[in-house]
């Protein structure tokens, strides 16, 4: 189509161009106006004409587009992928447009033949849809539940015509038999529900689409000698291939499976039958909230409505009963441990599951749904935003509540949609640094951070307050309860009583407890003080207890802790002043032993709870280091040096630890803040015994030292129990190798002394423990080689003698500490050393080689065995250390010690393909998320089937899956997806 002249008639060929009236402000318009420059001279002279008309009649055109060119570049790639369809959009009437483009796909995709040409046809639409539907959010031209809309019934019809070309394939090989060919699920009796967001015509611009299949297994038109369950899944698997497997085209939408009842042990596909029977033995409250939006999108349309009003007993709820709203009061409790810590922020903040973010709001309509729905109808809307006005015009809420919460809906889902136009990725969560979010606001449509985070902050304070509010005057009736005898023991019926009605399950064991804290003998009891100071607290302790999520079991582990601890009145005393954090103490108890012994021996390390600055941004290296200093400043001698370097250390991963169990950090941040603390805890200790050393034997001329870390500090991935892998450099003046002190030592002599006080520093055991253990088998010829390195012999050891795996560690070197001139020079030689040219095919079979002996000797069969598992850490960090080894000599910007920059880069540069650089993405988020966990709380091996109730919970939500049987069928399908990739990448290429 082309465009001329000025008539009214054009104008409506111009109709999305023409409603444009907001658009991004561009950051740097030099480079926007080059970009786009340079896009219009590679376009046809004519397109670029109607280009330059459109943008001449209607300026906001241009604005978008250099706001697009600077901003996103994925949607800059689909403006530049096809010049006369970016003009089509820009002259179109997107209602109309859309349902035509939606329509003509869904004939076509009925005429297709081929899978290959239903996934083209499918993905085309995907694309030319997203870029339409991006157009009218950025120029205003849609509100934005306008937009969600669009998505969705884009997602509704990709669904409901893949399902339909699947089951007319079947059709054709004789295994269905439908009445209608043309509308083939029609008594099939297999319905799809959408669940969520799509349920509720709310999808995001990225969103993944949550879907749970379910089948008839009587359903009249399947071929009689045909296996409904087999056939189904079967039919399950195709329609998820054929909307999520990456091609040319890209994808349609990423589809999660996993809200179906077990996860991990259900197919794909499951009965009705088999669900209801679940639902009404197993089905917990979470399914009951996800199934308020649950909405047939697909399949036996009537088989859809029978199954949503079978599962609606369930879901709504006649009786009001305590059970009922304890369920309820125990959801709120669970998001507030482990989401609700976090400080309300800009830089970093999480829009949908943050502090004030769209999942309060959803929570806040979902939960008085919950308990008012079963007898008020009315109530049983899908989209939030009717939810929340029936609540405030049936009383439920207030009108003010409704408006505001409301308009910060719309808000966030708008902040939302442009953080995921930039890459096409879901993410909720805004950039880390002040820069970033400045060009977001832009981009956004502001002119400045300050102005965006004015409203944004606004918003979440907003939601926040209503949020906080839902239980106000305490629904469970705690604050109302008669004090108790705490020390009358299991046989006082009204001690019992009050402990069932604060929520115990086992209110005797419980009391026997009660009875022993009051009059038993414990350590740290033994200074009368204390023992009154605790007998005052006890019930503000027990009523805290009873908020944990496993209250029977927090009292059991307090128990212990109580066992354990030896002095602990200040503690208790601190607890008593700040009884918010007994829940989050609970937490720490129940699920991660390792830290509550740790608090337990040194229950000082409890003063960073109290800091007001805990629940706030995690400190950089700068701040730690001003906080390491402070701490040494008086230190009177090398041992209480030490010692205060180990309180040091054991705090800050306590504080660390904690957060992770709470929620508040993620897994990267946990990460980093590890690696921060461990950087920090190496560079002065290097220094003093630098300092200390050379007072004993003096320095030798030009000496220079610095510590190389590799692996996870290298990397900064570090864990609560990751070793410090370091190799000790040096280098000196050859013409003058005697030190100079008053017990001179010889040359390479002296930089290995100096390197086991190093190692002695850190692994010596003094009160408080060791500092970190320190493994140098890395350094080169390993054990035998020696502990410290000439700089000289490191570069020359690198370059001839060095084997693949060394070279594959190298990636993760990272100069911790050392002066900034030798420094450098270790880069330079690390750099060579990986910028050289290698033969992929030999790389490749070493590479291979060394997995399979890793295999051997670790075994790689224990799913949850993360690191070594086939398909685990090691598969991913191996793909990415190939990948740099290989390509590094052409491609340098591919080096990075991150194993996730790696991934970022090489999907950047072309060398891994987008499809497989979103699944090992995806699996080294998850990985570490749930690493950081174990490491946090199991020693040995983890165990599903002998672990807490409180430790599955919490790897469930680390693993954002809403029980653990859905995480395991997430690691399981997850590491099967990495081992092919690493099958394809690697041992294809050996």
């Amino acid at each position: 189509m082309t465009f001329r002249g000025n008539t009214e008639a054009n104008v409506k060929f111009a109709a999305l161009a023409a409603r444009f009236v907001d658009g991004p402000h561009v950051s740097a318009p030099d480079k926007a106006e080059q970009r786009l420059a340079d896009w219009l001279t590679d376009l046809s002279p004519e397109q670029a004409a109607v280009i330059g008309d459109l943008i001449a009649r209607f300026p906001l055109t241009k604005t978008i587009l250099l706001g697009i060119a600077e901003a996103s570049p994925y949607l800059f790639d689909l403006v530049r992928a096809d010049g006369a369809r970016t003009i089509r959009l820009l002259e179109c009437e997107p209602e109309s447009y859309l349902a035509e483009l939606i329509e003509k796909t869904c004939r076509d995709v009925s005429a297709a033949s081929s899978e290959a040409d239903v996934m083209q046809l499918l993905r085309r639409m995907k694309s030319e849809a997203a870029m339409m539907i991006a157009l009218c959010d950025i120029g205003g031209v849609w509100p934005v539940m306008r937009v969600t809309a669009a998505l969705t019934d884009l997602a509704v019809a990709s669904v409901q015509s893949a399902l339909r070309h699947v089951l007319r394939q079947e059709a054709a090989r004789g295994r269905l038999s439908p009445p209608n060919h043309d509308s083939p699920e029609d008594g099939s009796g297999m319905t799809v529900l959408a669940m969520g967001k799509m349920g509720a015509g709310e999808l995001n611009y990225s969103s993944d689409i949550d879907l749970i299949v379910f089948f008839d297994p009587e359903a009249p038109t399947l071929a009689p000698d045909m296996e409904p369950q087999p056939f189904f899944v079967r039919v399950t698997q195709a329609l998820a291939r054929l909307l999520q497997q990456r091609t040319g085209d890209g994808y349609v939408f990423r589809v999660d499976l996993r809200l179906r009842p077990d996860p991990a042990s259900t197919q794909v596909a499951i009965s009705t039958e088999a669900a209801l029977h679940y639902y009404e033995r197993e089905g917990r409250t979470w399914e009951r909230a996800a199934m308020i939006k649950a909405r047939p999108c697909a399949g036996d349309p009537k088989a859809g409505e029978e199954l949503l009003a079978e599962i609606a007993p369930f879901v709504w709820r006649k009786h009001l009963d305590f059970a009922a709203l304890a369920d309820v009061h125990d959801m709120k409790r669970q998001m507030q441990t482990y989401r609700g810590q976090s400080e309300i922020a800009v830089e970093g903040h999480n829009v949908k599951v943050g502090r004030g973010g769209i999942r309060e709001i959803e929570f806040f309509a979902q939960t008085q749904q919950l308990i008012a729905g079963g007898r008020h109808s009315e109530l049983r809307a899908r989209p939030t935003l009717e939810a929340l006005k029936v609540l405030a015009s049936s009383n439920w809420i207030t009108f003010e509540a409704r408006d505001e919460l409301s308009a910060a809906y719309e808000f966030l889902r708008r902040v939302e949609h442009r953080l995921q136009m930039v890459a096409d990725e879901q993410t909720h969560t805004l950039p880390d640094d002040v820069e970033a979010v400045e060009r977001f606001a832009r981009f956004f449509g502001y002119d400045s951070r300050a102005a965006f985070a004015g409203d944004l902050l606004g918003h979440l304070n907003i939601v926040q307050g209503h949020y906080g509010k839902l239980f106000e005057g305490d629904p469970t009736g705690t604050a109302k309860l008669p004090a108790a005898d705490y020390s009358a023991g299991p046989e006082d019926p009204s001690l019992l009583a009050h402990l069932v009605t604060l929520g115990f399950k086992n209110p005797i064991m419980v009391a026997q407890t009660l009875q022993q804290w009051m009059v038993g003998d414990y350590r740290v009891f033994r200074l009368e003080s204390t023992r009154n100071a605790f007998v005052e607290f006890v019930p503000a302790l027990i009523a805290g207890l009873a908020q944990a999520e496993e209250p029977d079991s927090a009292v059991t582990a307090f128990d212990r802790f109580l066992q354990a601890l030896q002095r602990g009145g200040r503690l208790i005393s601190l607890l008593s002043q700040n009884r918010d954090l007994v829940a989050l103490v609970a937490l720490v108890l129940g699920a991660a032993p390792r830290l509550g012994d740790m608090l337990a021996r040194q229950p000082q390390i409890m003063d960073g709870l109290i800091d007001p600055r805990f629940f706030g941004a995690m400190p950089d290296r700068r701040e730690l280091s001003t906080r390491l200093a402070a701490t040494l400043a008086d230190a009177d001698s090398y041992e209480e040096f030490l010692d205060r370097l180990r309180l040091f250390g054991q705090e800050s991963l306590f504080l660390i630890g904690t957060r992770i169990l709470s929620g508040t950090v993620s897994a990267q941040q946990a990460s980093v803040a590890f690696a921060d603390v461990a950087e920090g805890v190496v560079h002065t200790v290097h220094n003093l015994v630098t300092d200390r050393f050379a007072a004993q034997h003096g320095r030798i001329k030009g000496q220079e030292t610095a510590i190389l870390a590799m692996g996870r500090l290298g990397s900064r991935e570090m864990t609560a129990s990751s070793d410090l892998d370091l190799i000790l450099l040096y280098d000196f003046d050859q013409a003058y190798p005697d030190s100079d002190g008053a017990r001179p030592l010889h040359g390479a002599h002296y930089f290995a002394r100096f390197t086991q006080r190093l190692i002695s520093a850190f692994t010596t055991r003094t009160n408080y423990g060791v500092l970190y253990e320190v493994d140098m088998r890395l350094r080169p010829s390993g054990r035998a080689g020696p502990v410290a390195s000439h700089l000289k012999s490191f570069a020359e050891y690198q370059d001839q003698e060095a084997w693949t795996w060394e070279h594959m560690a190298l990636t993760r070197a990272r100069v911790v500490s050392g002066r900034p001139g030798f420094r450098g020079k270790i880069e330079r030689i690390i750099r060579a050393v990986l910028t050289r040219p290698r033969d992929a095919t030999v790389v490749a079979s070493d590479v291979a080689e060394m997995r399979r002996a890793i295999a051997l000797e670790k075994g790689e069969d224990d799913v949850w065995d993360l690191k070594y598992a086939a398909g685990g850490i090691v598969d991913i960090d191996f793909i990415a250390q190939y990948l740099q080894l290989v390509h590094a000599a052409e491609k340098p910007d591919i080096l990075d010690v991150s194993t996730l920059h790696v991934l970022d880069n090489a999907a950047r540069l072309g060398v891994l393909p987008q499809s497989a650089a979103e699944i090992l993405r995806s699996a080294t988020r998850l990985y570490h998320d749930l690493t950081q966990i174990l490491r946090l709380c199991v020693s040995e091996r983890f165990k599903p089937e002998t672990s807490g109730e409180d430790l599955l919970r919490v790897m469930a939500r680390a693993g954002d899956a809403p029980d653990f049987s859905s995480l395991e069928a997430r690691v399981k399908e997850t590491q099967a997806e990495v081992r092919r990739v690493f099958r394809n990448l690697v041992e294809g290429g050996s």
